[in-house]
């Protein structure tokens, strides 16, 4: 277990909660909005759960984007819907580190929550296909590794290769799923004063958006992830529960 006395850890929360910052205080990538992630805060989550775990990876995050949007503000309703990052945060953190049920008990119960819902039967189904697709390649993880336990072995490189990218997409599928649920089953969309056609185009335009900002996000995990890992074991700090079945 981590010691959060480790003077390295603490100063590696700080390094990644200034990340968070800058992240959130940045305008997006030129794709049409669809009320997620209007900044680069979608960079920043997977790794800083994967480096500091589900706690002070949560901590970390919190901290970035409540002040980031102070510094790029989006409206005050944003600071319930941003929640969403701080999670996405945990969740990659808890995938990496093989704590499968705490991640599937979240996504069911979130969906459940969707689906009851009378108005989410009026929205496109397939405008949450990405979501469907983090909850399936779950139900893939658990079986595969359940079964060779080596699969997902966070001390080899060559394991890394797709443990980082699944930890990834998860993780920032699940800070949509909050987001939606914030949005629809806590009837949020009546506040913002949405209508049903409103919705429906919303959940057509982040079909593609999200889509496209979480395959970005585990392209660029993927590729420098490997090289903060190793610096981060370097300098002392063990990575929370590495080798957690």
């Amino acid at each position: 277990m981590i010691k959060l006395k480790n003077s390295a850890f603490v100063s590696l929360i700080a390094v990644f909660a200034s990340f968070n910052v800058i992240c959130d205080s940045l305008l997006g990538p030129p794709l049409p909005f669809s009320g997620v992630w209007y900044s680069w805060i979608f960079i920043s989550e997977p790794t800083t759960g994967i480096i500091l775990g589900p706690l002070a990876g949560f901590f970390s995050s919190f901290i970035g984007v409540m002040i980031g949007h102070f510094i790029y503000f989006r409206g005050p309703e944003e600071f319930l819907f941003t929640i969403g990052a701080p999670i996405g945060t945990m969740i990659s953190a808890l995938i990496f580190r093989r704590k499968w049920k705490i991640v599937l008990i979240y996504y069911l119960a979130l969906l459940g929550a969707y689906f009851v819902v009378p108005i989410s039967w009026q929205l496109p189904f397939w405008g949450m296909w990405d979501v469907y697709l983090a909850l399936g390649l779950l139900f893939v993880v658990i079986f595969f590794v359940e079964k060779w336990k080596n699969l997902w072995d966070v001390n080899s490189n060559a394991r890394l290769l797709h443990i980082l990218p699944l930890s990834t997409f998860i993780g920032l599928e699940a800070d949509v799923l909050f987001r939606i649920f914030i949005l629809i089953p806590c009837h949020t969309y009546r506040i913002l004063d949405f209508d049903v056609g409103e919705l429906q185009f919303i959940w057509a335009l982040g079909a593609i958006e999200t889509s496209t900002k979480a395959a970005l996000s585990t392209a660029i995990t993927t590729i420098v992830g490997l090289p903060i890992i190793i610096a981060v074991r370097k300098i002392g700090v063990i990575l929370s529960k590495d080798q957690a079945g």
